[in-house]
Parts: C-alpha cells; structure tokens; sequence
C-alpha cells in the first residue's frame, strides 16, 4: 500500500491530531495510507519567519529517514519545502501551495483566514511567487496564535466573524483556513458562512492521493 505521510513540523501534538482528525474522510480501504507525524525538535507553534526558517532543514531530514511515495508539509508556511523537494525522489506538496490551488477551482476571489497579523507578511510573499494576487480578495487574522486553536468555540467564533467581512466587504467567495490545526472546523463554518472553505492539510492530501493514483513522480 502506497503512504502518504503528513509531517507537522511544529512540536505540538495536539495540532497533529487535529491534522489526522481532519483527514479521517480521505482514508479509504483501496486508498494510501495516510500518516500524521510530528516534528519534535520544532517550536510549540510556527508563527514567526524565524520559526519557518528554524524548521526548514528538519523537515528535509525528517522526509529523507521516513520512506513515503508522497510527503506533506503541514504547516500553512510551506517551511522547507524547496529544500524537500531536492532531497526526496517523491512529491512533496506544501498545505498552503495546495490550498491556494485548490481554492482556484472552487471560486474567482479567495479570502486567507490567518492566525496572527505576522502570518499575513508571509502569505502574501507565497501569493506573490505563486503569480495569483489578482485572485487574492483579502488575508485578514484572527489574532490567535497556535495553541489557541483547540479552543472550539472561541476559534470557530473569530474564523465565523472574520470569515463574514471576507465574504461580505472583501467580496472572496471561497475561504482558506490559514492554519492546519483549523481544519476540523471546515464543515461548521463552511455551513454557516455558505461559500466553499478550504481545509490546507485535506487540499494537500487530496493532491497526493491524485499524484499517486495517476503515477506521478516528482521531476529530476
């Protein structure tokens, strides 16, 4: 059976269960076999560049001592994953990079919920390389940081009052949660905001499990 392993490259466990959560639709009896694992020697929380640049080279460690046809980084940064991608003969695909991607299809405008007004600098640089800021409505934050987020109620309640001034003032009509550890949060707040929300981590996966079922393998 092929594996797709799902690294969180910081070191809160808790996040990392919430990632495996998430992905629970996507495990299917003929499927890949999904793996969340965690990066111990990272921070508590990713929310500064200092934090991304910090775990880049672990990650690229990690993916070359566990085997896996196709790797995931999942934090919303994409941290190392240039450096990944040399050091590994498989796809490796970045939540962020594939949210975006994904986001193309399901709407015109798409609208980042992020964590932290720091996190809004980095997204807009990925956006930026990436060529899509005509698709981009608005990035606004939640001013919570990580560990913040497994409180349901007052994380679901911002991304609901932050996701509604993107759909209503930005004009976005699809949603990017900007941080793996919302994505358990996708079905409620995608039901009550009535516009496509993008779980990073699942878009990730999902991209994976395409490469795999049509035998892609990372180019040389």
């Amino acid at each position: 059976m092929a594996t797709i392993l799902v690294l969180n490259p910081n070191s809160s466990t808790s996040v990392t269960a919430s990632m495996d959560k998430a992905l629970e639709p996507l495990r299917q009896s003929n499927g890949p076999d999904i793996a969340c694992a965690t990066l111990a020697e990272g921070p508590a929380g990713i929310e500064t560049q200092a934090h991304v640049d910090s775990v880049a080279m672990p990650v690229a460690d990690y993916f070359r001592s566990h085997k896996a046809d196709a790797y995931v980084i999942g934090c919303f940064s994409d941290p190392g994953i240039h450096v990944a991608r040399e050091s590994v003969d498989a796809p490796v695909l970045g939540i962020a990079e594939s949210a975006y991607l994904t986001a193309l299809g399901l709407g015109y405008r798409f609208g980042v919920v992020a964590i932290l007004r720091a996190s809004v600098q980095r997204h807009m640089r990925a956006i930026r390389q990436l060529g899509l800021e005509g698709r981009l409505a608005a990035d606004r934050p939640l001013d919570l940081g990580v560990a913040d987020m497994a409180n349901a109620d007052r994380t679901i309640s911002r991304i609901i009052e932050v996701g509604t001034v993107l759909r209503d003032q930005d004009r976005a009509d699809v949603l990017i949660l900007g941080c793996a550890g919302m994505g358990i949060y996708r079905g409620e707040i995608e039901s009550r905001l009535g516009v496509p929300v993008v779980d990073p981590t699942q878009a990730a996966v999902m991209r994976a499990i395409g490469f795999l079922s049509l035998g892609y393998r990372r180019a040389a």
